[in-house]
């Protein structure tokens, strides 16, 4: 049944709260990332587990995402969206008033929960009160929203934290939660099918625990000895016994909450496998770069967080740039154009030392930066050029899921290197370090507060080795899938909207 068609005014108020509910959203993300270290100290969180910060709100935002279409046409939308701003604004006040690693995570997974259906059902307004022929734009300022959300995070919480609470971001975040709320509640109708859904339960619950297994054991493995504890043990098999039953559910089922047709599409299969190397490179930089600013370079909160702005902007640039060339030349060319500035980027954070200034951080993230936009761009436009118009919504759901579970995993993944690798850079550092090695009035080095000192210059030296090396596995990762963009269809006519 559809709603009532909304005043002039109120659609005015719903693209307003749409588009604060999608930024709200996405700049929980990376809100905490230029303040790692304060968070890390609160709660007594080890090096090696600041990663869950992160990877607990992207994992969870995955998990429910899929879940939205069926619990907007069982429920109605109106009453999922409130629902989900309620307990997101539950998970934000959780956040302030956590005081051990266990409560803050536990925060996480609810806010990231809770924003699962928020970014589409976010969307699915927007083109609800938008003409068709403006829902292309829309779903551009959409996009764009979210990007700016992810990546204006650590600006906006550095600056919020510095000389202050850490929590004052969170605590800024609950208003405005709220305002979103009443605005839903004053001007947003309710739109509920006559006959709810069918819902692939078995579908989801395998592939979720295929999720959860993978991000348990990438997240907990390093902690636990890997295969040499049960837990590790228990979570591989965990994870392959769900994403085993979600194949063999996908071959032998008719009917599945991931239409078997999108697996059809050549484009969209590749745009989608690529994307989710977009999204393994583009949270993982954040995530390494801010703690890298502050702990290795002693930069503060604000600084480090207005460091990552032109990165941010010139990845909205390229992709506003992308859309308009993905009109205009070969999108494989355009694909493989944005890899490679990417991966350039990339290349440049190989150079990073301790003695360099602001400069080199901010120009290898510009040019990432503007790769990634054009990328992204670029294989929207290849992925859904192809694509039956009635799979589309389906389509951005996977795609955009893609990008989330790209995230977590690269989060997961480069925590785990990170760690391995300062440890074993440290023990072939401090090797060469013995006393007959150096001048006898450095003598006093090897012994008492000396030698804690000299400990922690090493131990510096081997982080900034091992981020380095991070950066590198990201460049690698965004080059192995370029190879995807020469099977790639050229799309004959522009998409349509």
């Amino acid at each position: 049944m559809n709603a009532p068609a909304p005043s002039a005014a109120e659609r005015r108020w719903l693209v307003t709260a749409a588009l604060l509910a999608t930024y709200l959203q996405a700049v929980m993300i990376s809100l905490p990332n230029a303040v790692v270290l304060r968070v890390e100290g609160a709660m007594a969180m080890a090096d090696d587990e600041i990663g869950w910060v992160f990877s607990a709100y992207i994992a969870a935002s995955a998990v429910v995402m899929p879940m939205t279409g069926w619990l907007a046409g069982r429920f109605g939308r109106k009453r999922v969206m409130q629902t989900s701003l309620l307990l997101f604004g539950l998970g934000l006040a959780l956040a302030t008033q956590a005081a051990t690693m266990p409560q803050f995570i536990a925060a996480r997974i609810v806010e990231g929960a809770a924003s699962g259906p928020i970014a589409p059902l976010s969307v699915a307004i927007l083109l609800g009160v938008t003409p068709p022929e403006r829902h292309a734009r829309i779903s551009l300022i959409a996009t764009v929203t979210v990007l700016l959300g992810i990546l204006s995070g650590p600006a906006l919480g550095g600056w919020i934290s510095e000389d202050r609470d850490w929590r004052i971001g969170f605590y800024c975040a609950v208003p405005l939660t709220a305002l979103v709320i009443a605005l839903f509640a004053a001007t947003l109708r309710e739109a509920k099918p006559a006959q709810a859904p069918a819902f692939d339960l078995f579908g989801l619950a395998s592939v979720s625990l295929g999720m959860i297994g993978l991000q348990m054991l990438l997240d907990r493995g390093e902690r636990v000895e890997w295969f040499a504890s049960t837990e590790s043990c228990l979570e591989a098999g965990a994870s392959a016994l769900g994403f085993g039953l979600y194949a063999v559910h996908v071959l032998t089922s008719e009917r599945h909450f991931i239409d078997k047709r999108l697996f059809q599409d050549r484009n969209f299969v590749l745009a989608t496998v690529m994307f989710f190397a977009f999204g393994f490179v583009l949270l993982p930089t954040l995530a390494l770069t801010s703690p890298m600013l502050e702990e290795l370079l002693g930069y503060p909160d604000d600084t480090t967080g207005v460091m990552t702005i032109p990165r941010g902007l010139a990845l909205i640039g390229g992709l506003l740039l992308g859309g308009r060339l993905a009109r205009a030349i070969d999108i494989r060319l355009l694909v493989l154009g944005g890899i490679a500035l990417t991966a350039y980027g990339n290349a440049r954070m190989l150079g990073y030392s301790p003695l360099m200034d602001w400069q080199p951080v901010v120009v290898a993230g510009a040019i990432q930066g503007a790769g990634l936009g054009i990328v992204m761009a670029a294989l929207a436009r290849a992925a859904f050029s192809t694509l039956a118009p009635q799979l589309r919504a389906e389509g951005t759901a996977l795609f955009n899921l893609a990008r989330l579970y790209g995230s977590t995993l690269g989060i997961a993944v480069v925590q785990i290197y990170l760690y391995d690798n300062t440890q074993m850079v440290h023990l072939a550092l401090a090797a060469n370090l013995t006393g007959h090695q150096v001048p006898t009035r450095l003598g006093g080095l090897f012994a008492g507060a000396g030698l804690a000192t000299l400990n922690d210059m090493i131990t510096g030296q081997a982080a900034l080795i091992g981020v380095i090396d991070q950066f590198k596995l990201l460049m690698f990762a965004i080059l192995a899938v370029s190879p995807l963009a020469l099977l790639l269809r050229v799309p004959r006519q522009p998409a349509q909207s």
